[in-house]
């Protein structure tokens, strides 16, 4: 048997977080998207009030550099308010940042990966 040499992960350039909230935890959301404002340097994107892209619930990004992961990602895990959140890499890969590569805060969810499969088999 021959050991294969194993291949090289990409090197992220920047994670997403993308918090999950419904009518009932928006104020949670809001809450926790103040907090996160007032600790880091990071990119909030907008508020979706429905399902968009693979996101099965409403939601919010939160765009930060790979430096900032060991603090961010951990202070999202012991201050997310009971919220679900996705984090992932961004590498360039939509299809594995959001399945291969992604992390759980909370409940994991079911994303709709149809979209990002159909272009990775266009290639």
């Amino acid at each position: 048997m021959t050991a294969k040499t194993p291949t090289p992960a990409p090197t992220p350039q920047g994670f997403h977080a993308h918090v999950y909230y419904d009518a009932e935890s928006k104020a949670d959301a809001e809450a926790l998207r103040a907090e996160i404002d007032a600790r880091y340097e990071v990119v909030l994107g907008r508020w979706h009030d429905k399902p968009v892209g693979p996101h099965p619930f409403w939601s919010y990004q939160v765009a930060f550099k790979p430096e900032q992961f060991g603090d961010i990602v951990p202070w999202l895990a012991m201050n997310r308010r009971a919220l679900t959140i996705l984090v992932h890499p961004e590498t360039g890969d939509d299809l594995i940042d959001h399945s291969d590569y992604a992390m759980w805060l909370g409940d994991s969810a079911t994303l709709d990966l149809k979209r990002f499969r159909e272009r990775a088999a266009k290639g």
